[in-house]
């Protein structure tokens, strides 16, 4: 499918690039509106929303993992001719996110601080997927293409991330034992 708007955007779009523009603009979105609601909600009203909305994103992670998994039969396809492997690594791979489900939430559910930090790197992947599938769609701005996100500019901005995160959380008890010695005086 060949898409152009005389020099503002053109590109070639397959099934594949489609894919992953779509999910990636879908990750965005989600991420996005969980931290607006996050945001925006008061203190009583917050308290009653968060477990249906935690309920919310992780069907939405499971039907994006079944999206994403058609993704992987492609990506396994172009990667070895051999079916076995492909179904072995795509069983892994999906036992392993059905495992690990049950921990990430639970760890959640008790560190509510890094709930904001992962919708931002949701919303950090989504911008990678974005980029990836512009770039598999040979997608053009412009007149500039869109170039795939490097690895390293991912775990370099997930590592400022958790840095940050990290940052915030010392200097938020800090003023907590402020306070409470202000009280206590």
């Amino acid at each position: 499918l060949e898409f152009a708007w005389q020099g503002v955007v053109e590109g070639n779009f397959n099934v594949h690039s489609l894919i992953v523009l779509l999910g990636g603009v879908f990750i965005m979105y989600t991420a996005m509106k969980e931290i607006w609601h996050m945001l925006s909600l008061e203190d009583e009203m917050h308290e009653q929303a968060k477990p249906q909305s935690f309920n919310k994103i992780l069907t939405m992670v499971v039907i994006m993992n079944l999206v994403f998994s058609f993704d992987s039969i492609l990506s396994a396809m172009a990667l070895t001719d051999s079916y076995i492997i492909m179904a072995i690594a795509i069983l892994i791979s999906s036992g392993l996110m059905i495992w690990l489900a049950d921990r990430v939430a639970e760890f959640l559910q008790k560190n509510r601080m890094y709930e904001v930090l992962g919708l931002f790197v949701l919303f950090i992947v989504g911008v990678m997927l974005i980029s990836e599938g512009g770039h598999l769609a040979h997608l053009h701005f412009f007149g500039f293409p869109i170039t795939p996100m490097s690895k390293t500019t991912f775990y370099f901005v997930l590592a400022i991330l958790v840095i940050v995160e990290i940052v915030q959380s010392k200097y938020s008890q800090k003023l907590s034992r402020l306070k409470i010695e202000e009280h206590q005086d």
